[in-house]
């Protein structure tokens, strides 16, 4: 009885499996490139920013120099701990 059955023919399955397989695969890889590029071009954007950003700093730096305040003379007293002694100063 069950051994006078053929085995059905499953190779449809198969090969719509393996489609699937490789459409799914290929979808995934296609969608990995294109967030490399844009992530190329994002990257290629930030650095142009920073590099105009750092040539404005240099640009105003040497557009206006800053010249030093006055220096004020340190103290080498040292410095009290208590409240009655701060008081004091």
């Amino acid at each position: 009885m069950f051994l006078d059955q053929s085995t059905p023919d499953t190779s449809v399955y198969m090969i719509a499996g393996y489609t699937i397989f490789f459409v799914i695969t290929a979808i995934y890889v296609i969608s990995l490139a294109i967030r490399e590029r844009n992530l190329k071009r994002d990257l290629a954007t930030l650095e142009a920013l920073k590099m105009e950003q750092e040539q404005q700093a240099a640009a105003a730096a040497a557009a206006a120099p800053v010249a030093p305040g006055p220096a004020r003379p340190r103290s080498n007293k040292p410095k009290p701990t208590n409240k009655k002694a701060r008081r004091k100063q």
